[in-house]
């Protein structure tokens, strides 16, 4: 982690400049025994940022344990730089798990940003954790739209560079866009996701995290 921690575009520049060369864009993850979301929610009122984590059983998908942390948001909007809003938030509250896990599942793009350092990269690099990057919502790159059945697929290219698969992960819904944060392969990270999503459009580890996000007054 940055010490200071960025406050300004041009010191978050530099820091991404230096960053994300560090992402490791092959499998080198152990076994799963436990994965965990991240997910992060403001509050306005009090200028804070809550992180949350849901730690899950990979393979029943059931929650083990959740941490809700509360830091102070040091970082300004500015698109393209969303990683420095969030991870000091989201990396102390991973810190709080009793053990590593062996997979971060986190709500927000990997290497599918314009400089190929998204908030899933970030927060990769930064705890040295695997991680898989899982948008809602596109934020750079061209696809074709995938087929309307669950697990069609399209890959996502950017400036020529494939960042990214747009993942049907329920039949007839929108799209998610998946990536590579930090020690998973692409392919790697769209099973995954598959595998995570048995049911709803969002993987059930995100689903949980979002909602811990929001359990502040």
């Amino acid at each position: 982690m940055p010490d200071p921690w960025p406050t300004t575009e041009a010191e978050a520049r530099v820091v991404q400049e230096d960053l994300r060369g560090r992402v490791v864009t092959h499998d080198d993850f152990p076994p799963l025994r436990r994965i965990a979301a991240v997910d992060a929610h403001y509050s306005d009122s009090d200028g804070l940022t809550w992180a949350a984590v849901a730690e899950l059983d990979p393979e029943t998908l059931e929650l083990i344990r959740s941490v809700l942390l509360a830091r102070p948001t040091v970082f300004p909007y500015v698109p393209g730089y969303l990683s420095f809003r969030e991870v000091p938030a989201m990396a102390a509250a991973v810190g709080l798990l009793p053990e590593p896990p062996d997979l971060l599942v986190v709500d927000g793009q990997g290497l599918a940003h314009p400089r190929r350092f998204g908030l899933a990269c970030h927060l990769g690099v930064v705890t040295g954790l695997p991680a898989i990057g899982v948008a809602k919502s596109r934020l750079v790159g061209r696809y074709e739209e995938p087929g309307r059945v669950r697990g069609s697929s399209s890959p996502m290219f950017h400036r020529r560079e494939l960042v990214g698969v747009a993942l049907r992960t329920r039949d007839g819904t929108n799209p998610l866009f998946v990536s590579v944060g930090h020690r998973v392969s692409l392919p790697t990270a769209v099973d995954l996701v598959l595998r995570f999503a048995p049911k709803w459009r969002l993987p059930e580890p995100i689903r949980l995290a979002d909602a811990i996000s929001r359990m502040h007054r």
